[in-house]
């Protein structure tokens, strides 16, 4: 056997020696201790309709055992609220052998809410000696709030992320992200929305006007605008063209504080070139 042929022996030896520990490494498989989780669930609104009205967080754990677990919680608040006054809730709970999931109960105070009051809480699970801790999915935002009147519109309470967001313009889309990034009132019943990643297709954002006059017929109204993106976003050959959008027919979106929820409606086109003749649908949720 000559030198070269030494030599491709060997480093098939080698290969052979390095897919054999490699497997080896593979089958040493560490399974991970049982963890608690907010059960993929990060943040909700409270709303204290009533006094007793409680609020309950599923929690839940990585597996099944046949002994009773405990999981404990901390709390943290962003504006100020205060464990037994504001609020009260459970800050251990027991999971009964046999079950991975059960509740956080939050029992919020009804007469501290009446005058307008909002407040943030932040639920966090804790790792310690007796209790099941948690290494993903550990916070818990919970806004709480007293009766809610769509004639009180706090702009400022639409602004973030919707990721329910569902869409139908000659085929129905979603769900998907859009997000309110900005907001401008104009008085005291009616208001300005900037939406962005509407059809989530890197269009630029759209504004909106919102109007509360009648809190019965809240409208969400279109405010006609071009430059919104390139056409190709709608067809390909229409590349280097922009698209525009318009009111379609008159037609109204409306909106909610309380549920955090809006229907917006408009009409697309190709700006100088025409419009598609099928309304365009949002809806969008937290």
């Amino acid at each position: 056997m000559n030198v070269q042929t030494n030599f491709r022996v060997a480093g098939v030896l080698l290969a052979f020696l390095m897919m054999i520990a490699s497997c080896k490494k593979n089958n040493d498989v560490t399974i991970p201790p049982p963890a608690a989780h907010f059960m993929n669930n990060t943040a909700a609104k409270y709303i204290i309709s009533a006094p007793g009205v409680v609020y309950k967080i599923p929690v839940g754990v990585t597996n099944v055992s046949d002994k009773d677990r405990t999981v404990s919680f901390g709390v943290s608040s962003t504006t100020g609220a205060v464990e037994g006054t504001q609020f009260t809730f459970t800050n251990t709970i027991t999971i009964p052998a046999g079950k991975a999931v059960d509740s956080l109960i939050v029992r919020g105070n009804y007469d501290q809410y009446l005058s307008g009051r909002i407040d943030t809480l932040i639920f966090y699970i804790q790792n310690g000696k007796d209790a099941i801790g948690s290494f993903f999915n550990d916070t818990f935002r919970l806004v709480l709030r007293g009766p809610c009147s769509e004639a009180d519109v706090d702009l400022n309470t639409l602004l973030g992320d919707y990721n329910n967001t569902n869409e139908f313009l000659s085929a129905a889309y979603g769900p998907y992200t859009t997000s309110i990034i900005a907001v401008n009132p104009i008085d005291a019943t009616s208001g300005e929305i900037t939406v962005s990643n509407i059809f989530d297709f890197g269009w630029n954002p759209i504004t909106f006007l919102l109007d509360w006059s009648d809190p019965n017929n809240r409208t969400v109204t279109l405010i006609q605008q071009s430059g919104i993106a390139d056409a190709s976003t709608l067809d390909p050959s229409l590349a280097g063209l922009d698209v525009s959008v318009r009111p379609y027919g008159g037609q109204v979106g409306t909106f909610s504080v309380c549920s955090e929820k809006l229907t917006l409606k408009m009409q697309v086109g190709v700006t100088g070139l025409g419009w598609v003749p099928d309304l365009y649908t949002v809806e969008m949720a937290r």
